[in-house]
């Protein structure tokens, strides 16, 4: 997913509705009685600045949790071995004032170490609130011969392994997506990995590889200017920016359903009416249109799972992935 510009027209609106919302602040209280938050909060990103992740964690930050806390909020990058180290950290910090900006790497990453990664994501942490998804598409060079999934499925069980598929790197859910596909379709794809999307971007536009599973900020641009070619959509439902795109299980093989959520946690360690507080905080910035419209400028789509639903989620999701580990045998690299 890029970073994609702001969306400066939404700023005003934004604040007013942060102002407006901050009027009336909920009581918190830590252990010791004192009000929460009495300090600045800081939240980890666990991945590089300059990412759409940094990006939205710092506009949550700034423009939603600090007005309507009264407090500071830092944004602190801890980038590293898949998000691990940031996740790590947040884990350890036990202070009762960070937050984690995750993702659904935290749940499929300790799954792929050897040795333990520092955290327990179903023990360590509370989901706050899922913030937004990022979609997957099965896409194909513009000079690939497949024009629907069936063809390519056909193809790639006449010659097993003769099909490259390209990914963002190894553990990363283009990566998982393709392992699924491979499952459910009865296929063996060739995985080649990549440092990113952007590095992979000239070997599949160029046919050097066959297919990728890739977000679609990344592969729109290039579906319009009509250098790739969309198969289907890893989602449970067609996307409104390509309502022509057909969903995997439209096209014959339900069960690759993909969400590449984002959403912030609180770790074990912070006060129950501090979740209490936040979780409610969030529930009204992500109802509230300008945030969503902020949201979509970092190539996003603004969650609209409600929190109950992503709590149950996260332990379903972190089982999913665990299982397909080990099943498909996929070892760390």
């Amino acid at each position: 997913m890029n970073n994609i510009p702001l969306f400066v027209p939404c700023r005003r609106a934004l604040l007013t509705a942060t102002a407006a919302l901050a009027m009336a602040p909920l009581a918190a209280h830590g252990q010791s009685g004192a009000p929460w938050p009495n300090r600045p909060l800081r939240v980890i990103v666990p991945f590089a600045p300059g990412g759409p992740a940094d990006g939205l964690a710092r506009m949550l930050g700034e423009q939603v949790l600090g007005p309507m806390l009264g407090q500071p909020v830092v944004v602190e990058n801890r980038a590293g071995a898949g998000g691990v180290i940031g996740t790590a950290a947040a884990a350890q910090a036990n202070d009762g004032h960070t937050l984690l900006f995750g993702s659904i790497s935290m749940t499929i990453v300790p799954h792929l170490q050897a040795q333990p990664v520092g955290y327990d994501v179903l023990k360590d942490f509370t989901p706050l609130a899922q913030i937004a998804s990022t979609p997957f598409l099965l896409v194909v060079p513009a000079a690939s011969p497949f024009r629907d999934v069936a063809g390519l499925v056909a193809a790639a069980k006449a010659k097993p392994r003769n099909l490259a598929t390209a990914n963002s790197g190894y553990g990363t859910l283009s990566h998982m997506t393709a392992e699924l596909f491979n499952r459910q379709a009865g296929v063996a794809l060739e995985p080649v990995v990549y440092r990113g999307e952007g590095v992979l971007m000239p070997d599949l536009l160029g046919n050097a590889v066959g297919l990728g599973f890739l977000t679609l900020s990344t592969v729109l641009p290039h579906l319009r200017a009509g250098t790739l070619r969309a198969l289907a959509v890893a989602d449970a439902a067609r996307l409104p920016e390509l309502p022509e795109v057909p969903t995997l299980a439209e096209a014959g093989f339900p069960g690759i359903e993909v969400d590449g959520w984002q959403a912030m946690f609180a770790p074990r360690g912070t006060p129950p009416a501090a979740i209490e507080r936040l979780s409610t905080i969030l529930a009204k910035a992500m109802a509230d249109p300008a945030v969503r419209a902020r949201i979509t400028t970092f190539g996003a789509v603004p969650a609209s799972r409600p929190n109950a639903n992503f709590v149950a989620m996260v332990p379903q999701e972190f089982r999913r992935w665990g299982a397909l580990v080990k099943e498909r045998n996929i070892r760390v690299e």
